[in-house]
């Protein structure tokens, strides 16, 4: 009964995310959005130099602060089942990447602005630091804080090249932990509830205690709310 339920809410998700052209347009703003804010915060911060060491700790520190933030973020939306909601045909739109998990090939600057169009939650983050300019916040902190937002966005890109680059640098720094590999990644989708992590996934074990305490795990939920939509979608073909 309550299965079937949230089939239908995902049903009618997908039929109002496909039929209403609000929502591509809306991905195109907040891709807008996350694109301009993140150049305006390096010009802001740019002429406040900190030096190449503290550079290199700022990026680092940030570096895995976006893995662990973005990796919550994902684990939320993976459990997410609010497809009545006014943000439901964007929920049930993010969960067919569990069906269709091989992206469109493109160039890799569409794919960085594409891909930050789903995240919503990044415009208030980078606003929210826009402000923090203004307090005097130290520098180093200031670029640790603008470094998660650039890297929240590029993080797509590494889980694009995750799954569909075969190109042979991509897949070394994947090997070595610079972006995410696809072997370490293969266990978010063959596996349940674990892994969410996707910059380079160097924080999911913490991430995965997380998500043992607060999750059942989306094969036993959310992945079972996109079959009736799925096999609709096949016998239209």
């Amino acid at each position: 009964m309550y299965l079937s339920q949230k089939q239908r809410q995902f049903n009618a998700a997908m039929e109002r995310f496909n039929s209403k052209r609000i929502y591509g347009l809306f991905s195109q703003f907040v891709s807008l959005s996350n694109i301009f804010v993140q150049i305006y915060l390096l010009y802001r911060l740019w002429p406040h130099s900190i030096g190449i060491p503290w550079q290199v700790f700022s990026i680092l520190v940030a570096y895995v602060l976006t893995d662990f933030i973005n990796g919550l973020v994902h684990m939320y939306m993976d459990n997410n089942d609010r497809y009545d909601s006014v943000a439901g045909p964007l929920i049930a739109n993010f969960h067919m990447h569990h069906k269709i998990p091989r992206y469109k090939r493109n160039n890799l600057l569409l794919v960085y602005f594409n891909e930050t169009g789903s995240k919503v939650w990044l415009v208030g983050y980078l606003l929210a630091v826009s402000l923090l300019l203004e307090v005097g916040l130290d520098p180093v902190v200031l670029y640790i804080l603008v470094y998660i937002g650039i890297l929240s966005s590029f993080a797509e890109v590494s889980h694009y090249l995750c799954h569909t680059s075969p190109a042979k640098m991509s897949i070394f720094l994947g090997n070595i932990g610079i972006l995410l590999s696809k072997r370490h990644h293969a266990e978010h989708h063959i596996e349940d509830n674990t892994s969410y992590a996707f910059l380079n996934g160097f924080t999911d074990p913490l991430l995965n205690l997380i998500a043992a305490r607060f999750y059942k795990g989306y094969k036993q939920t959310t992945d079972l709310h996109y079959l009736q939509y799925v096999a609709a979608v096949h016998q239209e073909r």
